[in-house]
């Protein structure tokens, strides 16, 4: 399991806004919905193709493909609409010292 990585302060991640942290040669796209902050691997699971460069709906949790169009649910990562079927992997988030933290958490 990876160390935690330091994705930003959490005044510099506002409602409504992503960014997108790197834990090695994974990107982890990081966005904050509502005051909560999630992590998704910064890749969509339909094809291979940055989430990151796609839309953050703050109002529905969603982030949408630009390629194919596919949605996915920030919180828990699962597909909403073809053409992907499966979900995002999610990563663990967490908020320390005024700051957002996530990690591969994948063995």
């Amino acid at each position: 399991m990876g160390d935690w990585v330091r994705v930003c302060g959490t005044s510099e991640l506002l409602p409504g806004e992503k960014t997108v942290a790197w834990d090695g040669d994974v990107a982890i796209l990081v966005v904050n919905y509502d005051g909560d902050y999630y992590a998704l691997e910064d890749v969509c699971s339909h094809e291979d193709f940055e989430l990151s460069a796609g839309c953050f709906d703050g109002d529905e949790a969603t982030i949408e493909c630009v390629l194919h169009g596919s949605k996915f649910d920030v919180r828990d990562g699962r597909a909403l609409n073809p053409p992907a079927y499966s979900p995002a992997v999610r990563f663990p988030v967490k908020v320390e010292d005024g700051a957002v933290w996530t990690r591969d958490d994948r063995d």
